[in-house]
């Protein structure tokens, strides 16, 4: 009976501990959907993906109560590694090891788990620069032709859509109001989200603005002239 409150603490205490130590093991198991974002990594610089990829796949995953609720959380992230793709039309398949979950986690299944999309080469050539005017002069004057300097700029983009591109085209340029030929320096830019205005970012645009003739006007004068002029030769 010597130390027989020790023992009894000891006793519980062992108790105590095996039960913090064992309770994760004994909690419930579920699973659950969550989102992951997908990001891309490894793409060759000479190479652009010119189709839509999904912005988030959903992965079913499987853990205990506690870590899932944890899990919430948290930003998961689906990996793709295309450092080994080549040019033309490409299926990536993802598995556990591409998502980010903790190491308590299992990945059951991604969905969805094979991602298909197009690759091309990034070419680059220069096109003419087209002045975007907007809107017209008063009413008497008329817009003439106008000029860029420099009057070609150098893109890059995919292959299929450099090679079809024909313009790249300036900021607009509003005409409403303008009386007289002015210069105005403006950024290029591209109408399409994967071709790139490589250089110049700006141009310098000149924009006659001139005065309308009338096409009567000379006639109309003439004539008045002739009518004078007989005028003064009748006898009074």
């Amino acid at each position: 009976m010597k130390n027989l409150g020790l023992k009894v603490f000891a006793l519980v205490l062992a108790c105590v501990i095996w039960a913090v130590v064992s309770a994760p093991r004994r909690e419930t198991v579920r699973e659950r959907i969550v989102a992951a974002s997908t990001s891309i990594v490894g793409l060759p610089p000479r190479l652009v993906i010119t189709t839509e990829i999904p912005s988030t796949i959903n992965v079913r995953v499987r853990g205990r109560v506690s870590e899932l609720r944890a899990l919430a959380s948290q930003s998961l992230e689906a990996s793709l590694d295309l450092s080994a793709v080549q040019a033309g039309d490409v299926v990536v398949t993802l598995r556990a090891h591409n998502i980010n979950v903790p190491e308590d986690i299992e990945v059951v299944s991604i969905s969805p788990s094979k991602i298909p999309f197009k690759v091309e080469p990034v070419r680059e050539r220069p096109v003419p620069i087209r002045p975007f005017l907007a809107g017209d002069p008063p009413i008497g004057y008329q817009i003439g032709e106008a000029t860029t300097e420099p009057a070609r700029a150098l893109v890059s983009g995919p292959a299929s859509q450099i090679l079809a591109l024909t313009e790249v085209a300036t900021d607009r340029i509003i005409m409403t109001g303008r009386t007289e030929t002015f210069v105005i320096r403006v950024n290029v830019i591209s109408d399409s989200p994967l071709v790139r205005v490589l250089s110049p970012q700006t141009t310098q645009v000149t924009v006659p603005v001139l005065a309308e003739v009338g096409p009567n006007l000379l006639p109309e004068t003439t004539e008045t002239s002739e009518t004078t002029a007989t005028s003064k030769r009748e006898p009074q």
